[in-house]
């Protein structure tokens, strides 16, 4: 007797036996055990997601003899026809090949007989998304007031190209993707009625692999157990059958790109490709593995969304907190469109090659993105001291490897002759915090006061003099932990007073000001604030003027009466 593969051989016979469409089944059912079956219904959804199945199993049950719970009982003389194909109360027909008016003429004129045996005659149109017009057309009429006795099962995976007169005129259905531990348990269930050792890990593999369609996963299960017959299937012989790559390759080429370690990437490469993995595959694997990486740095509880074990999450949350969310999202960007030009590539290789540089080497691009990651990078080394570490010379984007004590090259600024008020502002508040102006220092780039003019001191109520000293003494941090665009252009700036539980932020470049200026990013700024200090303080923002000073002091009225050593006294005039 010749084999039958096993997505036939398992195909389901009843409601029950259908996996993860429970919406639908039980639908049909309530419909089925309570005479209120429609004529028209339209079956949507992707791939092997088990719309032939279900149109069949109703074929079946509207016309069974003896129905159980709306299930048909396989048993009856005409389940068993319809069964073997010998009955000609259903129909089926494929319409990528069978999709011209003749076809859908020859319908018309069958449905004016009435069935032979059983109470419907039950049309299934396969891939009806592949009529043409003209038979489209011609299907309207019959659709819309068929016989009592006719009832048309459209399916299709392209409902978008269904015409919307065909729609009003259908019951629609949506299918869903089957979820993976849906389809685990059921391969799970194949396997041991099939004697098949095979361990759950490789189920857990080809389950993800076959991306939500149960056709897909028993095709994969099959390809793989006749590859290692009679034997253990482990989860390396799945990776190899399918040309796939384990976690821990991406975990290893994932930390060789976050240190910028191009030559290490495109080794494991390599090995990748004289392994005779499937370069397609590898591309949309990685995409989903920092994907995963993304979600469990930015969205709460991602343990829950993330269907892996304990072990795993543990070591891709280190890994997740190896990069911010900015630059994962880039990485994502750059390997998402690398799996669209690999499809009609003819040297995949060289393609993903060229992907890894771009990720370890971000100069190499002139797109904002990486424009956007290479200030980054400025950023961490200028805070860590490793321009000040490199002995000299001119870092990346010409700064200084070792700049002078105040110019932002990683140094602590100090005073001359005063080290133990370094970076103070007259007010004695801090005058800047990682590069970031926080007190009254004028910012890089403004004009500044002549020595010989003493500052001016404002008295501010204690109420707006708390918000404002919280807010300078934290703006390094704030603007630090907010990160992305708000890190790079509020670095240079100044927080000054401007009424009731509001500050106003001072901008010197024109460029940085268009940018902080937006709604969104003073937004931010504020739920961030509010979030961290429980604080509702509001922001505007200012363009500095030319020669504008920015050492004002401010201080309280206790603070004003102790400087001049005496009371002041309000007078009505």
């Amino acid at each position: 007797m010749s084999y039958t593969a096993l997505y036939r051989k398992w195909r389901p016979t009843t409601f029950d036996d259908v996996k993860g469409q429970d919406h639908i089944v039980q639908t049909l059912q309530n419909q089925i055990t309570s005479q209120r079956i429609g004529h028209a219904y339209l079956f949507c959804g992707t791939r092997g997601t088990g719309k032939t199945s279900i149109a069949k199993i109703f074929a079946r049950a509207v016309n069974c003899e003896h129905p159980q719970d709306g299930s048909p009982c396989n048993e009856c003389p005409t389940c068993r026809g319809i069964l073997s194909g010998s009955s000609l109360n259903v129909v089926e027909i494929d319409a990528a090949s069978n999709n011209g008016v003749e076809n859908i003429r020859e319908i018309r004129e069958q449905v004016q007989y009435p069935p032979t045996e059983g109470k419907y005659r039950v049309y299934i149109i396969d891939e009806v998304h592949m009529l043409s017009t003209g038979a489209f057309n011609a299907l309207l009429k019959t659709l819309e007031e068929p016989p009592s006795y006719v009832i048309f099962i459209l399916a299709t995976t392209e409902v978008h190209k269904i015409p919307i007169t065909v729609l009003s005129r259908c019951q629609r259905y949506d299918f869903k993707r089957i979820s993976i531990p849906t389809l685990v348990a059921r391969l799970k269930e194949l396997t041991d009625a099939e004697g098949i050792q095979v361990e759950e890990k490789a189920l857990s593999y080809i389950a993800k692999a076959a991306d939500g369609s149960m056709r897909d996963a028993l095709s994969l299960l099959d390809q793989c157990v006749a590859f290692h017959y009679g034997k253990l299937l482990t989860y390396d012989n799945v990776l190899e059958v399918l040309g796939a790559v384990d976690t821990t390759v991406f975990s290893s080429l994932f930390r060789a790109v976050v240190q910028k370690d191009t030559k290490a990437c495109i080794y494991q490469l390599e090995d990748l490709v004289n392994q005779g993995r499937e370069l397609g595959q590898f591309v949309n694997d990685f995409i989903w593995y920092m994907r995963n990486l993304l979600l469990l740095g930015t969205a709460d509880d991602a343990e829950t969304i993330l269907e892996m074990s304990e072990d795993n999450i543990r070591l891709m949350k280190e890994e997740a907190a190896l990069e911010d969310p900015e630059t994962l999202m880039r990485y994502i960007r750059v390997f998402s469109e690398l799996s669209n030009q690999i499809r009609y590539g003819s040297q995949k290789r060289v393609l993903v090659e060229l992907a890894f540089i771009k990720l370890t080497k971000p100069a190499m691009e002139h797109n904002l993105d990486s424009i956007l990651q290479r200030i980054q990078d400025i950023e961490d080394r200028l805070e860590d001291g490793s321009f000040a570490a490199a002995g000299g010379g001119f870092g990346p984007a010409g700064f200084p490897a070792s700049a002078p004590p105040g110019t932002g090259g990683g140094g602590t600024a100090q005073a001359p002759g005063n080290p133990g008020t370094a970076g103070m502002s007259p007010g004695g508040q801090p005058a800047s915090v990682s590069g970031v102006p926080t007190g009254n220092q004028p910012p890089a780039g403004a004009s500044a006061a002549p020595v010989q003019t003493p500052p001016r001191q404002v008295e501010l109520p204690p109420g707006q003099l708390e918000d404002l000293n919280l807010v300078r003494n934290e703006w390094g941090k704030i603007i630090r932990e907010i990160g992305g665009s708000v890190r790079s252009n509020f670095r240079n700036t100044v927080v000054e007073p401007s009424g009731e539980s509001c500050l106003c932020i001072v901008f010197t470049s024109p460029d940085a000001y268009y940018i902080g200026n937006r709604p969104t990013t003073l937004g931010e700024i504020e739920r961030h604030v509010e979030a961290a200090y429980g604080k509702t303080i509001y922001f505007k923002t200012r363009l500095a003027g030319a020669g504008e000073r920015f050492d004002t002091i401010y201080v309280s009225r206790r603070e004003m009466e102790e400087k001049i050593h005496t009371n002041i006294e309000e007078e009505d005039f």
